[in-house]
């Protein structure tokens, strides 16, 4: 139920009007913001592109609780027991849903926007997919899904009996809006690799909110960036160590910030390997502070050392190193059109090399020790394994780790 002392906005601000408000989206102690109507699209206080043209949905102080009602990044039903038909589906480009962007009073372009996790509250259900954009899609099949049913301390699933995921919930998209120049910059270098053949996702209007910006007829359509990469203003970083009592340090790049969050998980492993993690709806409260100067360059975060933890008492590891076989070409070197790759049995120095054998050794030992299927076993590793740096100086061989807490098995 909503406070007595929140208010929530429906309106969203121009940037005059953020200077003039003065009635229902004032700050007041406790701000809430987003989860009206049935998707992202037609709620006022929800946004899935990125672009300084944005209007802010809201207006907080510094120091003011925000409690944030954010959608999967999806932003599709995940209730298995739902009947409707989503006519977005069809077409995709729905995620990420963000809830905001929110105008943070009195923070400037240059500023620095601290922003302190105070609670992360799970939806009832969570969904985790397998899908193309996953770390060992040319080899494993796409489209497995596991859907989760979550409370506050588990998630459990039908789809992969004997597992019991603990909650290390936490927001995959916590962002500011990018100012104009660091879109200009984006855009270019995104079409330039896009031009080579890699992998990255450009502008469009297909289901874009807000749509007067962002949809078909918006007045910058091809400018607003996808929410799928991160980038220099933060954005879906995935660092599942971002929880509840750390404080994530991001650049003001507008006036006001216009910070948005979205995309949380319940439970996510390093590397997020299938493509997802357990994802879902929730409520993230949080506070925010202004800086006059970053800790760090670039993004950064600090926290106790205890959400560094793993969620278990024991764990198994595997191992990995840039080895392959003579004529393979990973997947993410496949652009650059090499003919010294194929050639080689190894790739210097190549840690998401090393990463991918770590992990095709630990989805080996969950399909041959613990009788999984292999797409049972790569859900397993995307919400649970971690991918580790073990080293990076022994050439021409530097290692990864791929590190599974056992508690999680019943």
């Amino acid at each position: 139920m909503q406070s007595l002392f929140s208010t929530r906005c429906l309106k969203k601000l121009s940037p005059i009007a953020v200077l003039l408000l003065t009635t229902p989206c004032m700050a007041t102690d406790v701000l809430e913001v987003g989860g009206n109507g049935r998707n992202c699209n037609v709620d006022e206080q929800c946004i899935n592109r990125l672009h300084p043209d944005i209007p802010m949905t809201a207006i907080a102080d510094p120091g003011q609780t925000i409690v944030m009602h954010t959608r999967n990044a999806s932003d599709f039903d995940l209730d298995p027991a739902s009947t409707y038909e989503d006519p977005r589906r069809a077409t995709g480009n729905t995620g990420h849903a963000l809830t905001g962007p929110v105008h943070i009073r009195g923070a400037k372009a240059g500023d620095t926007l601290a922003v302190t996790l105070m609670a992360v509250d799970p939806g009832p259900w969570g969904k985790t997919w397998v899908g193309s954009g996953g770390f060992l899609a040319d080899k494993y099949p796409i489209g497995f899904a596991a859907t989760w049913k979550l409370n506050s301390d588990y998630a459990t699933s039908q789809q992969i009996p004997g597992v019991r995921i603990p909650n290390s919930a936490f927001p995959g998209v916590i962002t500011t809006l990018p100012d104009a120049e660091l879109v200009k910059t984006s855009l270019a270098r995104e079409a330039a690799i896009a031009e080579v053949g890699a992998r990255v996702f450009l502008p469009t209007p297909v289901n874009a909110t807000p749509a007067e910006i962002c949809g078909p007829d918006g007045s910058v359509k091809d400018e607003c960036l996808r929410t799928i990469p991160p980038r220099e203003h933060g954005g879906n970083v995935d660092i599942r160590y971002i929880r509840p009592g750390v404080t994530l340090y991001l650049p003001c790049m507008v006036d006001g910030c216009g910070l948005a969050i979205g995309d949380v998980h319940f439970a996510q492993g390093d590397g997020e390997v299938s493509g997802t993690a357990i994802e879902m709806d929730a409520t993230v409260t949080l506070t925010t502070a202004v800086l006059d100067k970053a800790p760090a360059t670039g993004v950064s975060f600090t926290g106790p050392a205890s959400t560094l933890a793993i969620p278990s008492e024991t764990y198994f590891a595997t191992t990995g190193l840039p080895i392959k076989s003579e004529g393979e070409v990973p997947p993410d070197m496949e652009y650059l059109n090499s003919t010294l790759i194929p050639q080689l049995e190894s790739l210097p120095d190549d840690i998401a090399l090393a990463a991918r054998n770590a992990l095709v050794a630990m989805i080996d030992y969950l399909v041959e020790q613990r009788g999984y299927t292999i797409d049972q076993a790569y859900v397993i590793c995307s919400v649970a394994v971690d991918l580790r740096i073990g080293q990076l100086v022994d050439a021409p061989n530097v290692g990864a780790v791929a590190l599974l807490p056992l508690d999680i098995f019943e």
